[in-house]
């Protein structure tokens, strides 16, 4: 059902998200199957990074000895910037870490999860954490039993709004970039002022 689920997960992007085929990144690491991070450019000039491989299996309990490979949460990232990183930036190998987390360190990924790498998330950039969220994209349904795949979106924090995350809250950081009205898909944007 693996290769099933991730054929899946590439034609519902495919038919989602506006704009040619994606191009793809492969990047594998010890002990985890592949993960690639299909880089969808849009007429509206945003560029989608997204995770085809992390929804694979689902996200079980890591308090359970044994795990349903039936039931439990599935989910995708999506990095959605204005122009992009460029492609030797790094950020494809910084989402595959992120998607391997489940597999790796037993993490689920939920919408407001807070995920801190503690080094830059691409080349020359001052983002070392990311807020995960609704991407936008509508959920993939699976045949009974599964669950269905939920699309997350990666919003990139720097360091002082990761902190932010953790006194107040995810919600507190989103009304203070609505309030400082800043545009969160700007790769190059500043820290709003907390």
């Amino acid at each position: 059902m693996s290769d099933s689920v991730v054929s899946s997960v590439r034609a519902h992007l495919v038919s989602s998200i506006e704009g040619p085929d994606p191009t793809a990144a492969s990047v594998t690491f010890l002990g985890v199957e592949p993960l690639d991070v299909l880089r969808f450019e849009s007429p509206d000039g945003l560029v989608r990074y997204v995770t085809l491989g992390c929804s694979r299996h689902p996200m079980g309990d890591p308090n359970e000895l044994v795990a349903d490979p039936t039931r439990g949460p599935r989910a995708e990232l999506v990095l959605t910037l204005r122009g992009g990183t460029g492609v030797a930036s790094g950020v494809a190998r910084t989402l595959a870490v992120l998607a391997a987390a489940p597999s790796v360190e037993g993490v689920v990924l939920l919408e407001d999860a807070l995920l801190d790498l503690g080094e830059p998330l691409w080349k020359d950039t001052a983002f070392t954490a990311v807020l995960l969220g609704d991407s936008g994209i509508a959920d993939l349904t699976l045949p009974e039993p599964f669950d269905p795949v939920r699309f997350l979106g990666v919003v990139p924090l720097t360091g002082t709004e990761a902190a932010w995350v953790r006194l107040r809250g995810a919600e507190a950081l989103r009304e203070a970039w609505t309030e400082a009205g800043i545009d969160i898909r700007d790769p190059h944007r500043s820290a709003a002022s907390l």
